[in-house]
């Protein structure tokens, strides 16, 4: 039997453990190897970002989804969503309200929605770059071509988060429509990393049917595939989708995962993401002394918020909410962490 120390400080310093020393890891770990992970989390967080939290204002676009992904409130088949989708000028408006608060980082998430060509896009990319030069503009609008990706890309887009979802073909096609591909998802995040962006991939930690060995190959998929951050959050039910009676995934697994993936790849961005602060009471801080780096508070204009729904009781106000910076700026210092102004690019290369 392998000691879960020993298997920590060989992801230390090797950056890597196998597949069978990943499932001992993940399996018997005890509350004492967790704050031991964590610890050496930290160091390697500051080797490569000191203390530094960045922040990106998160500008949630549309509701409209072409998909029916079985876990999502936004899925088209779900009649009792709340429609509805940002113009470009809303956009822009979300972005001078973000700037002087000190964003410089804009994310733009939303779901598939076919109202966004790539010619209204790439209008909106050009103009926020026009505008704030010194910002970079993440997008997270899905499956796209190639040729698409290529415009968003050459209209001044920095990076795109494509969360992978899972890397095992059988779960994915157990989270997903018949019509929806595993190949395609996978064959979209490596476009995006060719043409050049700083590429995101991520997955939910507890969805239905997901097994430890599946999150081992998310794992090995993320430390092979190289991305410039990850973006991982418990898994949280919708009460309008299929899976709405099924259970939320553990945040305490989730931190830890976030503490393995800082060891796998050092210099990556880890969020801590919104859903980490959804199912667990300062899971956003939490998620930083586990090795995350950046917080992602809402921009979007306050009377869609609420509309933007992927999961249930999803956070959007207090800290969460952009207007109130100044409050989240004190529960990071209080950590001993700095939220600083700067567009917070990766380091992994």
């Amino acid at each position: 039997m392998k000691n879960i120390k020993n298997l920590i400080e060989k992801l230390y310093f090797q950056s890597n453990l196998t597949d069978d020393e990943l499932i001992i890891l993940l399996t018997q770990r005890k509350s004492d190897d967790s704050e031991y992970l964590y610890e050496l989390a930290r160091k390697r967080q500051a080797e490569h970002y000191g203390n530094k939290v960045f922040i990106r204002g998160l500008v949630e676009t549309s509701s409209y989804c072409k998909n029916d992904c079985f876990y999502c409130g936004l899925r088209r088949s779900n009649k009792c969503a709340q429609r509805y989708r940002l113009s470009k000028e809303q956009i822009l408006s979300c972005c001078d309200e973000g700037h002087p608060l000190g964003f410089r980082t804009f994310v733009l998430q939303g779901g598939e929605d076919t109202f966004y060509t790539d010619n209204v896009l790439c209008d909106i990319i050009s103009s926020i770059k026009n505008k704030y030069s010194d910002c970079a503009v993440t997008l997270s609008l899905g499956e796209r071509s190639f040729e698409s990706y290529k415009k968003l890309f050459e209209a001044g887009a920095d990076r795109y988060l494509l969360r992978h979802e899972t890397a095992s073909p059988e779960h994915y096609s157990k989270l997903h429509p018949g019509e929806m591909s595993y190949n395609n998802r996978m064959e979209c995040i490596k476009n995006l990393k060719s043409i050049g962006f700083q590429t995101g991939c991520g997955f939910m930690v507890g969805t239905p049917f997901q097994t430890m060995e599946n999150i081992v190959r998310d794992l090995r998929f993320i430390k092979t595939f190289a991305p410039h951050m990850v973006g991982i959050g418990p898994f949280i039910a919708h009460h309008d989708t299929p899976f709405k009676d099924e259970r939320q995934g553990s945040s305490e697994l989730t931190l830890f995962l976030i503490a393995v993936i800082r060891l796998l790849l050092p210099a990556i961005l880890l969020p801590a993401t919104t859903a980490l602060g959804t199912a667990s009471k300062d899971g956003r801080e939490k998620g930083v002394l586990a090795g995350a780096n950046v917080l992602m508070p809402n921009l979007s204009p306050k009377d869609v918020r609420d509309k933007y729904l992927l999961y249930d009781n999803k956070l959007n106000s207090g800290e969460e909410a952009a207007e109130n910076i100044r409050r989240l700026k004190q529960s990071i210092k209080d950590i001993g962490y700095e939220i600083v102004t700067d567009r917070g690019d990766s380091k992994a290369e």
